[in-house]
This record gives C-alpha cells, sequence and structure tokens, in this order.
C-alpha cells in the first residue's frame, strides 16, 4: 500500500473514530450531534493537527448537504412547492435584503471595509447554513412543521440569491460595463439549467427508473439514484449555482413518482454518513490562529451577528403572520452564517474588495457561529416550553404480528384493547419513548420506530400483517405513511384514522380499506345519551343516530365522487363546505324532526 493511500486510510479511520465517540456522548448530553461532529473535528484538526489540508475533505462532504437537499425535494411536490411560494420569494428575499444592509451597515461602522467591501461582507454574512438549520430540523422532527416550512424557505431563497451576490461581488470589482453584461450571461445561464434540470426531471427521470427497475437489480437503482443526484448538482454547479440547488430541483421532480420511497431509502445512509462528515470538515477548517490573534473582535462580531440576524428574522415572521413561538424558532434556527459566504469572502479577497486577513477573519466569524447553533436549539426549547424528543433504541424481535398499528395515540390504544381482547396478536409501532414507557406500564409492548421509514416497517412486519392500521395523530405524517404504503404494498389492506371530513375524502381517494373520523362515532354517541336524557327512549334515539350516519355516508360518497371528476386537486380548488343547519326528513319513528348539525370540521 502506497504512503498516500495509508495516509487517506489513516485519516478515514480517524473521522469515523471520532464521529462515533462524538455523536453518541453530545447526543446523551443534550447537545446534539451536530456540536458533537463538531467538537471532532476541531480536536483531529487545529488542535491536535492529526488532520491537515481540509479544502478537499470539504468538498466531498459537501455532498451530504446535496443529498440532504434531494431527500427534502422529495417530500415537497410541485404543488406544495408552489404553496410555499409568497414565503420563499416574499419573506426570504426580505430576509436577505434587510439582513444584508443591516450588516453592511455594521460593517461600515465598525470600519472593516470600505462600502463596497462591506456590501460583500454584509450580504454574505446575512446567509445562513442550510446544512446546520436542516439537520437541526430533521433531528427535532420539524422539518414539516409549519416554522420548519418557513425557514426552509428562506434557505431555499438563499440559496437562489447565490447568483444575483456572485454577480454583485463582480460589477463592484470591475470598472468597465463588460462586467455587468457578463454577470447578465450568468443570470441567463443559471434560469437555463433550472429549466433544463425540471424539464429532465419531468420527462426523463421517471421513465429512467422504470426501465431500471425492471432489471430488478437493488445495486443498479442505487448507482441510478447517486447518478441523479449528483449530475444535477454538477451541472447546477456549471452553472453558477449551489449544488444543493440541483439535487433540491430533481427530487421535487420526483416526488410525486411512484419510486420516491425506494430512492430516499437508498440516498439516506449516504446523506448521514456525508453529512457527519460535512460538520466535521468545518470543525477541521476552524482557523483557530485568525480567532486568537483577532479575539476582542470575534467575541464582539458573533453574537452581534446573530443577535441582528435574529432580531431581523423574528421581526419579519412576525409581520407575515407567525406566532411568538414559531417566530422565536426560525429566528434561532437561522442567525449563523453559511458556507456560501466562504465562496463571497474568497472572491472578494481575489477581486481586491476586502483583504486576505478579512476574509479569514470573516470566515473565522462565521465558522464560530456555525459552531454556536446548536445552542441557539437548547435556547429555543426552553424559550418555547418544548423538550427535545427522547430516542431509544430500535428493536423489532419478535415483531410481525397479523396487524400492524403505527401511532399508538388514543384512539389506538382503544382501538388495540379490542383486537387483543379478541386474541389477535398485534405489533404496535411508536416514535414517542414516553408513550412506549407509559403503555408498557399497561402491559402493552410497543416497538419504537419512525412509521414514516419505510426501513422501519419491513422491520416491523408489514409485509407479514393482514391489516394495517394508521392511527398517528398528525394529519400530514397519516398522508405521508398512506402514500408510502400505498407506493411499496398497493396490496396492504389499509384501515386509518382520519381526521376530519375532508381528511376521509382524501383517505378515499387512496382506496384504503376503511377509514373513521376520530370524532364521529364518538359524537353521535354523546348526542344519543343527551337527547335520552331529555326523555327521548333509547331505542329511539339509536335510530335517530343510525339516520344521521346514514345521511352522512350519502353525502360522503357523493363529495369523493366529485372529488374524483374534479381532479386530483379538487380539495384545493373547490373545498366542501359546511352544511347549513336544517331540520332532517321526517322519519315515521320520530314524532318530530330535530335539529342536526354539520360534521365536525366539516370545511
Amino acid at each position: 500500500m502506497s504512503t498516500g493511500a495509508e495516509a487517506l486510510f489513516a485519516e478515514t479511520l480517524l473521522l469515523l473514530g471520532g464521529a462515533i465517540v462524538a455523536a453518541p456522548v453530545f447526543r446523551k448530553l443534550g447537545l446534539g450531534t451536530v456540536l458533537g461532529y463538531l467538537a471532532a473535528g476541531v480536536l483531529i484538526g487545529p488542535i491536535a493537527h492529526l488532520i491537515t489540508g481540509t479544502e478537499d475533505i470539504l468538498a466531498v462532504a459537501e455532498l451530504g448537504v446535496v443529498f440532504l437537499l434531494f431527500i427534502i425535494g422529495l417530500e415537497l411536490k410541485p404543488t406544495r412547492l408552489w404553496h410555499m411560494r409568497h414565503d420563499i420569494f416574499g419573506l426570504g428575499t426580505a430576509q436577505v435584503v434587510l439582513t444584508g444592509l443591516a450588516l453592511t451597515a455594521a460593517c461600515v461602522l465598525t470600519g472593516l471595509a470600505d462600502w463596497r467591501g462591506a456590501m460583500v461582507a454584509g450580504f454574505g454574512l446575512a446567509l445562513s447554513s442550510t446544512a446546520f438549520a436542516l439537520q437541526i430540523l430533521n433531528d427535532n422532527g420539524e422539518v414539516n412543521s409549519r416554522h420548519g416550512q418557513r425557514a426552509f424557505s428562506i434557505l431555499l431563497l438563499q440559496d437562489i440569491a447565490i447568483v444575483p451576490l456572485l454577480a454583485m461581488v463582480s460589477i463592484l470589482d470591475g470598472d468597465s460595463g463588460g462586467d455587468g453584461q457578463s454577470a447578465l450571461v450568468d443570470i441567463a445561464v443559471s434560469i437555463g439549467a433550472i429549466i433544463a434540470t425540471v424539464v429532465a426531471g419531468r420527462f426523463l427521470l421517471t421513465p429512467l427508473f422504470q426501465i431500471i427497475a425492471r432489471t430488478g437489480a437493488r445495486e443498479v437503482m442505487i448507482a441510478a439514484a447517486l447518478f441523479v443526484v449528483m449530475g444535477s448538482a454538477m451541472l447546477m454547479q456549471a452553472a453558477g449555482l449551489s449544488m444543493a440547488m440541483g439535487a433540491f430541483l430533481s427530487g421535487v421532480m420526483l416526488a410525486e413518482s411512484s419510486y420516491r420511497h425506494e430512492l430516499e431509502a437508498d440516498i439516506e445512509p449516504f446523506r448521514g454518513l456525508l453529512l457527519a462528515l460535512f460538520f466535521m470538515a468545518v470543525g477541521l477548517s476552524m482557523q483557530l490562529d485568525v480567532i486568537w490573534d483577532n479575539l476582542a473582535v470575534v467575541l464582539i462580531a458573533v453574537p452581534a451577528l446573530m443577535a441582528i440576524k435574529a432580531a431581523v428574522l423574528y421581526a419579519l415572521c412576525r409581520l407575515t403572520g407567525s406566532g411568538p413561538a414559531d417566530a422565536i424558532r426560525i429566528a434561532l434556527l437561522l442567525p449563523q452564517g453559511g458556507e456560501f459566504g466562504f465562496v463571497l469572502f474568497t472572491t472578494a479577497a481575489v477581486g481586491g474588495l476586502i483583504s486576505a486577513s478579512t476574509s479569514s477573519l470573516l470566515i473565522a466569524i462565521v465558522t464560530l457561529s456555525m459552531a454556536l447553533m446548536p445552542f441557539g436549539s437548547l435556547i429555543t426549547r426552553r424559550l418555547t416550553s418544548e423538550t427535545e424528543r427522547e430516542e431509544i433504541e430500535e428493536d423489532f424481535e419478535g415483531a410481525g404480528s397479523d396487524v400492524l398499528i403505527i401511532g399508538f395515540s388514543r384512539f389506538a390504544q382503544i382501538s388495540a384493547q379490542i383486537l387483543l381482547a379478541s386474541g389477535r396478536d398485534v405489533t404496535i409501532l411508536d416514535a414517542s419513548a414516553d408513550r412506549i414507557r407509559q403503555a408498557a406500564a399497561f402491559g402493552f409492548r410497543i416497538y419504537f420506530g419512525d412509521g414514516t421509514r419505510l426501513d422501519v416497517l419491513r422491520a416491523a412486519g408489514i409485509e407479514r400483517a393482514k391489516i394495517v392500521a394508521v392511527c398517528t395523530q398528525k394529519r400530514e405524517i397519516t398522508d405521508r405513511i398512506v402514500e408510502m404504503i400505498r407506493a411499496e404494498y398497493p396490496e396492504a389492506r389499509l384501515f386509518v384514522r382520519a381526521y376530519d371530513r375532508v381528511h376521509s375524502i382524501w383517505l378515499r381517494k387512496q382506496e384504503v380499506e376503511y377509514e373513521l373520523r376520530e370524532t364521529l362515532e364518538s359524537g353521535l354517541l354523546f348526542g344519543r345519551r343527551a337527547i335520552e336524557a331529555l326523555g327521548v327512549s333509547e331505542d329511539e334515539a339509536y335510530a335517530i343516530g343510525e339516520d344521521i350516519r346514514r345521511r352522512d355516508e350519502e353525502r360522503l360518497k357523493i363529495q369523493a365522487t366529485e372529488g374524483l371528476q374534479a381532479g386530483l386537486h379538487m380539495l384545493h380548488n373547490r373545498p366542501v363546505r359546511p352544511e347549513p343547519l336544517v331540520k332532517p326528513k321526517r322519519a315515521a319513528w320520530l314524532p318530530e324532526a330535530e335539529t342536526v348539525a354539520p360534521d365536525d370540521h366539516a370545511a
């Protein structure tokens, strides 16, 4: 083995060992895996000097961010992305512009550079770290939350903004109009690359995966997934955009493909490992000597940067409709500098807009602000009175019963009692460690696992289950599980807890075998008991309840049929309206007609 190969092998072992030790320790301390990877990188590189020349490692590790954006794209259908357009181009643009101007003013006032250099520094510092923010959202299970989606919209706009910001550097650096013209050409090329990616994703990717799927070779499918992600990333990089943007767009184009869950399962291991390597590479590249030589400046600049960005973010989020808690979450999620700042500062230093020492100082400030990110997450949980979701070891020994229940909600707890009392074996899957411990006290055996992961469902025995009952508490999670099972196991018998009437209609369109609104039966029983207390006989009250149930089912069938005729997106364009309060038709067993209330959550 050559010396170079031995050195590469040794560095790989060091990085893997650092990840193995740091991640569990920092997770146990409640500081998160991100800070653990950073600490491991700092210890291996700047402190112990066991690894030097980290540029190549960082370049490879950036693929972790690329794969992360691809997976997020797979979960965002084009229609959903279109609904986010106001947050992307409204909130996102406002954040970049206002934060950039505020930080530019701060750089001018502190004498960091002249107005041109201050402008580059200000807008470079206005960008946040996509990798850090999305990893924290992912760890906390908040990617699909309202504040998670708004934060992602801001990050997506920042990825787009790198093109005009690089053009701004080019214009500020040049004295002739040629540079401005070149910048316009760069923007046109970037737009062309985006269009090419969208067209290719729309018309080429699904047929490609159909052909590969017929071969039955899983390794070829994995190779194809990696090719698509890295190919789209390279196309965007060649056009001057970020690699993550290309991967994200290709993911969005495959979001409605029947192969998206398989692709997500194939990419996930690479994503996790390379993203961990990225955080360690940031730690490896931390310039401790620059920080030490400018310690006073850094100690003032880093908190000032994060405070200014957090204040602007909080104000913008509150002005655009976020509640106080969500605004705090977003403000403390995105106050750090970002990876694209490195690109801007380096480019500006080459062009003479800022000095090399100023560029190094700015990079050190950005890196240190990244390192402080996990502490912002801890502060957020305290300010919003939330606790970090605990995870316990996944162990599926003994799983694989006739009935697989996903989500041990109150609804599922009652249903499971009936199944168990009938002598049926039930496998129950839930992602809450507290709920698992509470259920164990009452004799329930529950398996810990995330029901939205295909590998977890396979380990829990979904292929052997005669019935799969989806009883999660959040509609968006239920929808994701139903779509995944429908795509991967079309013959599975799905029994699903519906959130409301609109959700019931959507589930019927997915052809689930049985769905039930969570409050329908309890509401009917409550009403029956109420009219019995008012003097109506038990038989008569039962007959009234059955008549309401029958007419409700008739209305539901009509609404579901209209939805199919109007197209898959009828519920967005023509939402179901609540029926007015009217007297029902007189029945032979009714002395007088009673008033019937509309269904729960009918709108």
